[in-house]
């Protein structure tokens, strides 16, 4: 059977409250407590962060440490790429959600005639871009970065020339040029976003999915429409933030929002929708345990993703079995 391999990474440059660089030793923890061997069952590397910069000035006030964040992302999309040449599924933990950008191009390095679909679980839409951002914090551009669009009709500032050299480097991160089309990006909870991502999500007309259709119609449904709508994608890479989840769970994270899924919801719209063959990567990330009680956070994610992995081992033996999933071959 194809093997999984954990990517750890645990940079935080991208994030405005410190801890989230914990968030795997947290899961970690987590698995001792339940007594589980998770750990021990997959392969592992773990990609070097930056972290230490944070100690130091920053000098990019609409796109903090993105000199830092940028030579770390190069190293995520290494990863990836080279987890899926060995013919392994990529499994991402990570610190702040702007390595997803670093994802989504490790995955189009390997595939790149291929049309990639994005599922994104997030209570954010992290489609700001250096020029719209209102907080400088990179875990709101990795969309922006993927889809290569700065949405200068909303621009509120300027931007010097070294903030955007590096903006430009994470844009073209692996091969050059967008690495997703805005039809092919579906977001599930979506929920707290500022008037520049409500204008760019409607110029693209992004497909979203709130909450309160999971609630309504379920998980297993609310996959079949999201596997409809990227009926025209060749691969898929789900990118699951904690924060989606409603703040009654999710309190260890550094931007919780109220009114997300309940934690059941969040561990079956994983199992349902890693079930589909064309699933090449899954990414978990934003756990802060510095703002966690016992490490309850952690402990939800933990299970949610002992959820995702089933559901990836068993679609991974079905597609041995059935000889399905050649269209992912290199």
């Amino acid at each position: 059977m194809k093997p999984i391999n954990l990517l750890e990474v645990r940079s935080e440059l991208g994030a405005g409250t410190r801890g989230a660089s914990m968030g795997v030793d947290a899961l970690r923890v987590a698995c001792l407590n339940r007594g589980d061997d998770y750990f021990r069952r997959y392969s592992l590397d773990t990609v070097p962060d930056l972290n230490h910069v944070l100690f130091e000035p920053n000098h990019f006030p609409f796109a903090k440490h993105i000199d830092s964040i940028y030579t770390v992302q190069k190293g995520i999309a290494r990863a990836v790429e080279l987890t899926l040449r060995r013919g392994e599924f990529p499994l991402v933990l990570s610190g702040d959600h702007s390595s997803a950008n670093a994802t989504i191009a490790g995955i189009k390095a390997v595939y790149p005639q291929k049309a990639l679909g994005v599922i994104w679980i997030d209570a954010h839409a992290d489609i700001h871009s250096p020029f719209t951002t209102p907080s400088g914090n990179v875990h709101g551009m990795p969309l922006a970065a993927a889809l290569g669009d700065d949405n200068l009709e909303c621009q509120r500032q300027e931007i010097d020339a070294e903030t955007e050299f590096f903006w430009r480097r994470l844009q073209n991160l692996g091969e050059p040029g967008p690495k997703l089309r805005p039809e092919h990006l579906v977001y599930i909870a979506v929920r707290d976003t500022e008037a520049e991502e409500d204008a760019i999500i409607s110029r693209l007309n992004i497909k979203h999915i709130p909450v309160s259709e999971v609630q309504a119609k379920g998980t297993r449904q609310i996959s079949r429409e999201v596997y409809e709508h990227l009926r025209f994608c060749d691969i898929v890479y789900i990118s699951f933030d904690v924060d989606s989840l409603d703040a009654s769970f999710s309190r260890g994270t550094g931007t919780p929002v109220a009114d997300g899924l309940y934690l059941s919801e969040g561990e079956n719209l994983c199992q349902d929708l890693l079930e589909n063959e064309r699933v090449v990567c899954f990414e978990m990330g934003e756990i802060n345990p510095t703002l966690d009680r016992e490490n309850t956070m952690a402990d939800n994610a933990f299970g949610i993703l002992l959820k995702a992995t089933t559901a990836i081992e068993k679609r991974l033996r079905l597609n041995e079995v059935t000889g399905r999933g050649e269209a992912q071959a290199l």
